[in-house]
């Protein structure tokens, strides 16, 4: 498959303070890649690197083969959509909230939604299951509701790559498996291109296919769930002992914690 994200020697941060340096990763078009690594590890700079939100101080990002920095506002958000970890919702309705996901193709001077628009919204709105939420205020919904409705909104961009920013924080174990299944539902049926930032290393390795381990501002490890997620990697990145297995169902690799209590056999 070809690269929908390439990234080459890519240096950027804050001025006088944090930076991820010597960055170079290669994201296949229609693969779900999660990023982790622990907190101040760099996940949230690379992706405001990738979103645009930090410029490049040193190197390249090209996406589908064009570099990012030539794309336009409108030309980007065509081709990526962000969910946010946290959601700032004010009263407004949720088919509306979903509508602005289609902002990028309206007109200078264009000023209403189209009935195409609605009709997209409407799609994915089904999709995510919060059709039945759409006159409804966004101040109203659950946490997985309105993390739901984000993904609505963003999928109605109709992007080449969506980025999430650890879409499962805050949610109970039910809602964390019901997001992930629908965006291992939207990786498979519609070969959507998925990178996640994403904390807890059971949930990456049994959703992802390829992964990123971050750590002080560089990248540690990259690959499969199985070659990052080696006992070995995990305690040198996060400083803490465990213990790796495998899923009996799945087959993917499974981390296990061990207490001090434990560990000091008290």
């Amino acid at each position: 498959m070809p690269d929908i994200l390439n990234i080459q020697n890519l240096t950027c941060g804050y001025a006088n303070s944090f930076h991820i340096r010597d960055i170079d990763i290669k994201i296949s078009s229609g693969s779900f890649t999660g990023i982790i690594g622990p907190n101040g590890s760099g996940k949230t700079t690379l992706f405001k690197a990738i979103s645009g939100v930090l410029k490049a101080k040193e190197g390249t990002l090209w996406l589908n083969g064009k570099n990012i920095a030539n794309f336009s506002y409108k030309e980007k958000a065509k081709q990526i959509a962000v969910v946010s970890q946290s959601l700032s919702v004010d009263s407004v309705r949720v088919e509306d909230f979903v509508l602005m996901g289609r902002m990028p193709y309206h007109g200078r001077f264009s000023f209403f939604e189209r009935k195409e628009d609605y009709e997209i919204a409407h799609r994915y709105m089904k999709l995510t299951g919060t059709y039945h939420l759409k006159n409804k205020l966004m101040t109203q919904l659950s946490g997985g509701e309105q993390q739901l409705v984000d993904i609505a909104r963003a999928l109605s961009q109709q992007p080449d790559l969506l980025l999430l920013d650890e879409p499962t924080s805050h949610l109970d174990i039910g809602h964390q498996v019901q997001i992930l299944n629908l965006l291992q539902k939207l990786n498979n049926d519609l070969q959507l291109s998925i990178l996640m930032i994403i904390h807890d290393l059971n949930l990456a390795g049994e959703y992802c296919d390829f992964l990123v381990m971050m750590s002080k501002g560089k990248i540690y490890i990259q690959g499969s769930p199985k070659e990052v997620l080696d006992y070995k990697h995990i305690e040198n990145v996060y400083d803490t002992v465990v213990v790796t297995d495998t899923n009996p169902v799945s087959g993917k690799p499974i981390v296990l914690l061990v207490s001090d209590k434990v560990l000091k056999g008290k």
